[in-house]
């Protein structure tokens, strides 16, 4: 059995860290907000513009406390671990001297 639980409040939030909302409700998965200032929003690589004292329905990670930009994406584990390689191994054949013919 699944419980929803929705939660009335009247907190102010920053949509993904640059436009000021205010939480309307909470529940499990995704937050209602209001939109306390007009701004653009992309949805489905279609941009939208969202007016002042419209609502929304979005998931709770993209709303912040503080007026800040996102953090930005660690690169790949992976990724990093090549790029330390490919370094190394140009520092090792920068320090070999040419072959002579």
């Amino acid at each position: 059995m699944i419980l929803w639980v929705a939660v009335l409040i009247d907190e102010i939030r920053y949509y993904r860290g640059q436009h000021k909302v205010k939480v309307v409700t909470e529940s499990q998965g995704y937050w209602i907000v209001e939109a306390l200032e007009d701004f653009l929003d992309c949805v489905d690589n279609e941009n939208i513009t969202v007016k002042a004292g419209e609502r929304r329905i979005v998931p709770p990670s993209l709303l912040y406390k503080e007026k800040t930009l996102p953090p930005i994406f660690k690169e790949h584990a992976y990724e990093l671990h090549m790029e330390k390689k490919l370094k190394r191994m140009v520092a090792e054949r920068e320090k070999k001297p040419p072959k002579e013919e």
